[in-house]
């Protein structure tokens, strides 16, 4: 266990985490990390269970005098979003992440730190290895694929779990309580291109759009963070009207569940255009960073000059995507009209990336209204199919529905109130938890999600509350110890 993280409490659940961190775990690679909980529940002499999508299961007994309490799921996922900062080297299919204590919080150096979820799981570990808590029978359900395509959720079969609660770990502001969720759907497009010569008497650069924040595109995206891709194809529509810019290539976001935090072009300019583009570009990041302010500080673009490329994006096709990156919507679309400060739909441009005659776009449409989720995915496929493009939807996953009346948001409310003197707050989250897939295999089981304080999940920048951990495994030991009879 890393020397940093060996004096904060509770110390069992570090411990867990950083053996966590220890196990490449990126999404779609979790074979390392189902290993990992399998030996896990073998050492501990615990009913284990691999399905046919790769969930693990870990089972464990009521302690003595528990037994008629109703069952209680834990459930997190085991995979992480891999992103990095492009000056770090690392490969998450390989390495280790790197933790360390900054005052408050525990980070990553470099990378995503995966509190979002190695933190809940890390706890479902410590209920399941520990001998001092009460509890009625626990099951620990450890989901695969969380953050690309809820494959776990989705491939999660009837009869193999027998809780009657399922307690979600996988929020994101401690002293809150989750009871229902947005669903969303990936709108995917796709143009093709003909590569052809560089004009002579052209001059080459690579434009570089770097030092914005990203984030979760549903947490996130009400902070009006900056999008590189939208930032990207702001320049690209200006400067190939005013100066005969030309785009070789175009490299913008990675992945489509996170705020696209940099984006990288190879294009072309006429010789006798190069002083009045270059002039342009320093205005024109002075103009996105006077409007970005406060919210992305750090935003810069850099101007290098290139060797000429070997090829270009046709002319046609250029226009095209241009036109409809900047015409495809991006960021907050309404709010829930009872609930004023929930986003209830919206929309993450995440990904522009051309290569081999074709240029990839892809979307992420997120909304707590199933009605409003598939109006958004069919205004963004007009967008494009208007212009031609090839477009799929894919990865559709419902929204949860809340449940004022659940039985365990009454008991984990009276146990917050005895133990931190206050009512937690009681919320609907603008991104895809599991809960709603997993209800729909389960519709008797009572659903949940709370965990501890983090920020800046999706991002290398992410950080988890220290303190906000130590209340959270709190709490989750005196629900376990509240939990009613059936």
């Amino acid at each position: 266990m890393s020397s940093e993280l060996t004096s904060l409490k509770p110390a069992v659940l570090w411990k867990n985490f950083e053996g966590i961190c220890g196990v490449p775990h990126p999404s779609k690679k979790e074979e390392m990390i189902r290993q990992f909980l399998v030996d896990f529940g073998n050492k501990h002499n615990l009913e284990t269970i691999v399905d046919e999508v790769g969930n693990v299961i870990i089972k464990k007994p009521a302690t003595p005098g528990m037994e008629n309490v109703k069952g209680v799921v834990l459930q997190g996922h085991i995979d992480m979003v891999p992103q990095k900062n492009s000056d770090i080297v690392h490969d998450f299919e390989k390495d280790p992440i790197q933790t360390y204590v900054d005052g408050e919080w525990v980070k990553a150096r470099g990378t995503t730190l995966g509190s979002d979820n190695g933190i809940g799981v890390a706890a479902a570990m410590s209920v399941l290895e520990a001998n001092d808590i009460s509890h009625g029978p626990v099951e620990a359900l450890f989901t695969v694929d969380e953050e690309t395509g809820m494959t776990g959720a989705f491939g999660l079969k009837p009869g193999i779990l027998k809780g009657d609660i399922l307690i979600n770990m996988d929020s994101e502001d401690e002293g809150e309580l989750y009871i229902g969720c947005a669903g969303g759907v990936n709108t995917n497009m796709k143009f093709h291109y003909t590569e052809i010569p560089v004009p002579a008497g052209s001059a080459a650069y690579k434009i570089s759009i770097t030092g914005l924040k990203g984030g979760h595109s549903g947490i996130d995206i009400p902070l009006g963070r900056g999008n590189s891709n939208k930032i990207i194809n702001r320049l690209f529509w200006h400067a190939a009207a005013d100066f005969g810019l030309r785009i070789s290539n175009i490299d913008g976001g990675s992945l489509r569940n996170a705020i696209p935090r940099e984006a990288f072009a190879v294009v072309t300019i006429p010789e006798n255009n190069k002083e009045k583009f270059e002039t342009f570009v320093k205005e024109f990041e002075q103009t996105i960073k006077s409007e970005l302010g406060k919210v992305d500080p750090n935003f810069k673009i850099e101007l290098n000059s290139v060797e000429l490329p070997a090829t270009l994006i046709d002319e046609t096709t250029q226009g095209k995507l241009i036109n409809t990156v900047y015409a495809c919507p991006n960021g907050v679309i309404g709010m829930i009209a009872d609930m004023p400060d929930v986003v209830e739909t919206s929309t993450n441009l995440a990904i522009v990336k051309s290569e081999n005659g074709i240029i990839e776009i892809y979307t992420l449409q997120r909304s707590s209204v199933n009605s409003k989720k598939d109006d958004l995915a069919t205004m963004v496929r007009c967008v494009f199919e208007t212009a031609g493009a090839e477009v799929e939807h894919s990865g559709t996953y419902p929204g949860w529905k809340p449940n004022l009346d659940s039985p365990v948001l009454v008991t984990m409310k009276n146990v917050y109130n005895n133990k931190f003197g206050k009512i937690p707050d009681v919320k609907i989250i603008h991104a895809g938890l599991e809960c709603g897939l997993i209800g729909d295999v389960y519709p008797e089981m009572d659903l949940i999600s709370f965990g501890p304080t983090i920020r800046n999940p999706h991002s290398p920048d992410e950080m988890v509350n220290i303190k906000s951990v130590e209340m959270f495994w709190d709490f989750l030991v005196a629900t376990l110890e509240n939990i009613s009879s059936k």
